[in-house]
């Protein structure tokens, strides 16, 4: 088949983030699709013809989409959706219908996997919902349109079946996530448009080393799922050809959980420093799964930046949360990637089960007392699938709930102490309080004196915060 995979265009002039457990809008950073360039490359050992458009990386609208698709005359177009972009996005479906009904259409996102019969029902140009595991279901999907199959045969799918749609039974993830082969880099143009929180250190790209988190944390999409790795060779091939290809500078390992697994972090860094590819590059972790020593190894082979899920400064709130991670281990992480020369991105969440004044309280005062590199502070969002989602919800899925509501930056729920108003004011109070704070200032300033070719990056991250604290008061951006 001829399959054209679509990254719909920005959301109101906003980047948007579609990859799974980052579906999300995002001002600051234009992130390659690189689920779709796994799929890409996966449909192409199957023998399909791929083409790829990226609207949101290019800042192209619709009528790009149009012109791509009467040029390359698609035999089934896949895209991926975000909850709160979702009128925006399934625009794809209805353009490529209303050019030639007859092309097959399916839709990926994993955040409304749980609410796939409401997505069908208001999609009715979408033929089939990839609820998970893309890179094994979206090429199978592919496969059976290709063979003319009978589709309750795909697991991991939601389908228009009789008038209205048929659930199919969960895909299992991928054993072997090694064996996926490299990326379709080719179907884009460049890496030209692509960086995170501020346009330096290109060129830049996202890549996973691994998926899923078996930690069980109530309010996250991707808690519980298995936890499947690619080998440091694996990886290091991968990066060696970006090197070659396209002159990569700066690298961040989409992982969820990225040093779950210590003996191949240290691998990788070892082969790292061996090869010296000067590639700077950026992870996210949970604060309990690194040391000093980690850190040092880590900060040795090019890592240059962390980022910690450490949610609140209140440890009543985390245990409410099954965070499993004590205040004290996520001070001493911080402290720790400091001490190594790595910068900390520590992310926060306002309106946690039981949260109040006093608890907002603690996780300013654990800002204050740690002064990370950067924060964000997102407002709790009971997505579809999460605990946190059944605490607020019950056990069923609320077909008359509004997805389209769910920004992490503007509260739809509150808590027993604080309505959402109360929460929006919180979070705006955490930002003034950081960006007011004269020692965070000086702490930044030193560590560029420190590290001058943090400069560039430095700047650009100030003006970051001006524009946006000043002029868009923290909208649609984390």
């Amino acid at each position: 088949m001829k399959v054209l995979l679509v990254n719909p265009p920005r959301f109101e002039g906003v980047s948007v983030i579609r990859e799974e457990r980052c579906e999300v809008t995002e001002r600051y950073s234009v992130l390659e699709p690189y689920s779709l360039l796994q799929i890409g490359a996966l449909l192409r050992e199957r023998g399909h013809q791929v083409s790829l458009t990226d609207l949101n990386g290019r800042d192209l609208g619709y009528p790009a989409l149009e012109q791509a698709v009467r040029s390359f005359r698609p035999d089934a177009v896949l895209f991926r959706f975000t909850p709160t972009t979702f009128d925006w996005d399934i625009k794809t479906a209805q353009m490529v219908k209303g050019i030639d009904k007859y092309v097959r259409t399916a839709g990926i996102c994993w955040t409304l996997r749980t609410l796939s019969p409401l997505v069908m029902e208001q999609v009715p140009e979408m033929d089939a919902y990839v609820r998970s595991e893309c890179e094994s279901v979206a090429p199978a999907l592919v496969d059976a349109w290709d063979q003319d199959a009978d589709l309750s045969a795909v697991p991991g799918i939601t389908y228009r079946n009789d008038g209205g749609s048929k659930i199919n039974e969960d895909a299992k993830p991928m054993k072997d996530y090694d064996s996926l082969p490299m990326p379709a880099y080719d179907l884009l143009p460049d890496l030209d448009p692509y960086f995170v929180t501020a346009p330096a250190g290109k060129p830049f790209t996202i890549l996973y080393t691994s998926k899923g988190c078996p930690f069980k944390c109530s309010f996250c999409t991707v808690a519980g799922t298995p936890w499947k790795m690619r080998s440091a060779p694996g990886i290091m091939d991968e990066l060696r050809f970006l090197k070659e290809h396209y002159g990569l500078k700066t690298a961040s390992f989409f992982d969820e959980t990225f040093t779950f697994n210590r003996k191949r972090v240290e691998e990788l860094c070892l082969l790292m420093k061996e090869e010296d590819l000067r590639i700077k590059w950026y992870c996210n972790t949970r604060a309990h799964l690194v040391d000093r020593q980690l850190l040092e190894q880590m900060r040795s082979a090019g890592c240059r930046g962390i980022s910690f899920g450490i949610e609140s400064g209140s440890q009543r709130i985390l245990d409410s949360v099954e965070k499993h991670i004590s205040v004290d281990q996520a001070k001493s992480a911080v402290q720790a990637a400091r001490q190594a020369g790595i910068k900390t991105f520590c992310s926060f969440i306002l309106g946690l089960p039981g949260e109040d004044w006093d608890s907002v309280n603690e996780t300013l005062r654990f800002v204050k007392e740690t002064l990370p590199t950067s924060a964000q502070f997102n407002v709790a969002v009971p997505y579809p699938g999460t605990k946190l989602y059944e605490q607020i919800h019950g056990n069923v899925a609320t077909l008359d709930l509004d997805f389209r509501k769910m920004y992490q930056d503007d509260a739809i729920v509150g808590t027993e102490k604080l309505s959402p108003q109360d929460l929006n004011r919180a979070r705006e109070m955490a930002y003034r309080s950081l960006y007011t704070s004269g020692r965070w200032w000086r702490s930044n300033i030193a560590h560029v004196l420190k590290e001058p070719a943090d400069l560039d990056l430095a700047v650009r991250y100030a003006m970051k915060i001006a524009n946006n604290y000043l002029l868009h008061g923290m909208k649609h951006a984390h």
